[in-house]
């Protein structure tokens, strides 16, 4: 037991003292993806209701996973549902609750993300989380909306140590400033492209003429391919990467990418916007390999459009962004998603796991060095 106890100690030790050693996003080395302005937190926080928050589990020498909620709105979300669109790039994942939001065209809980062994729980966490408002005493059916990774390689999966109080805490904990990335919440345990993954960040706000919206990402990065960092083969640079000598491993594990805006977007034109996050991921390097379950939901924050759900009305007047309205809104996203999935691999650190696996984090000083010899304004 002593033993255990002091593994414990030392794992804790090596992950607090990495934690202080690269802490830091993009454009704090002076690397900026894309053309268009970030807003003012560069996360999904800068839609306005949206909050976020983690709960991490590490415990002993392999239990390595977490719990990362985030709310639509701060208020009841059943009882002031939200429009949303859910896009599967590869559907090898469990997205609890997705046919409902295919189906309806909005959301009524929280997302949360966690492992994939953990989905069961968490979903009974958000029908606990719903029940406990007075509003909703009569409800009888909750669509609670749960996405996944796989984190097994480092973390004991197979305990299921995930439990309906750690998710309880994340929503409650969840926050509307600066978001926490890398080895937090649902990212403690990931792994993307070789190097330790997790959570990460981004956000975008439109030029006023074009309506001075923002377009928000959060992703649970768990997947591989042939790293890039705005145009810069650093995979290939650095000899890591899929089908090469020193990574010549699977590049499955999943990517769940969630999308806020302010924009007022029904779920047809939501769901447009969720499939350009693809685009983001695919700029990094994923490949969207055959066990990667590649989801994103997109959900719109305006409240002019939130669907009341006892309302005695048949019909509801909306406000909808026109189509040809969309395109800033497409490239927002496009940006977003690729810096926050790069986000995640700046702010997280090595970490060591169940059965001794280490996962190293990103050489962030190699990187810089290459995005100099390229030009691409590192410093």
């Amino acid at each position: 037991m002593r033993r255990l106890q002091l593994l414990g100690f030392f794992a804790f030790l090596l992950i607090s003292i990495s934690a202080t050693a690269q802490d830091q996003n993009l454009r704090q080395y002076g690397i900026e993806i894309g053309v268009m302005e970030t807003d003012s937190l560069n996360a999904i926080t800068d839609v306005a209701g949206v909050k976020v928050g983690h709960r991490t589990i590490i415990k002993g020498d392999s239990i390595r996973t977490g719990v990362t909620a985030i709310r639509p709105h701060p208020g009841n979300i059943f009882q002031q549902k939200v429009p949303a669109a859910v896009y599967v790039g590869n559907g090898f994942g469990k997205l609890a609750g997705s046919t409902q939001i295919e189906e309806l065209g909005n959301l009524e809980t929280p997302i949360i993300l966690t492992n994939t062994l953990s989905v069961p729980t968490a979903a009974d966490a958000l029908i606990d989380y719903t029940f406990q408002f007075r509003e909703n005493r009569n409800v009888r059916s909750v669509n609670p909306v749960v996405g996944e990774t796989n984190d097994g390689y480092l973390n004991d999966i197979r305990g299921r140590h995930v439990s309906k109080e750690h998710v309880l805490a994340a929503i409650k904990n969840a926050k509307s400033d600066s978001i926490k990335q890398g080895n937090v919440g649902a990212g403690t345990g990931t792994i993307a492209f070789g190097f330790k993954g997790g959570i990460g960040t981004a956000s975008r706000k439109l030029p006023a003429d074009m309506g001075g919206y923002t377009v928000g990402v959060l992703v649970q990065s768990n997947f591989g391919g042939v790293l890039q960092i705005s145009g810069v083969p650093i995979g290939k640079e650095l000899n890591k990467y899929y089908l090469s000598d020193r990574l010549n491993e699977s590049p499955d594990g999943s990517c769940m990418i969630i999308v806020a805006t302010d924009a007022p977007l029904a779920a047809r034109n939501l769901e447009r916007l969720a499939k350009r996050a693809v685009l983001g991921l695919a700029k990094t390097g994923g490949i969207a390999s055959n066990g990667s379950g590649d989801y994103i939901i997109a959900f719109s924050t305006a409240k002019e459009n939130r669907i009341s759900h006892q309302s005695a009305n048949r019909t509801q007047e909306k406000t909808i962004l026109k189509n040809n309205a969309l395109s800033p809104l497409f490239m927002a996203v496009n940006e977003a998603t690729e810096e926050a999935i790069i986000n995640s691999l700046f702010q997280a650190q090595t970490m060591s796991g169940r059965n001794g696996h280490t996962i190293n984090e990103l050489p962030v000083d190699s990187v810089l060095k290459l995005m100099g010899k390229y030009g691409r304004g590192s410093q």
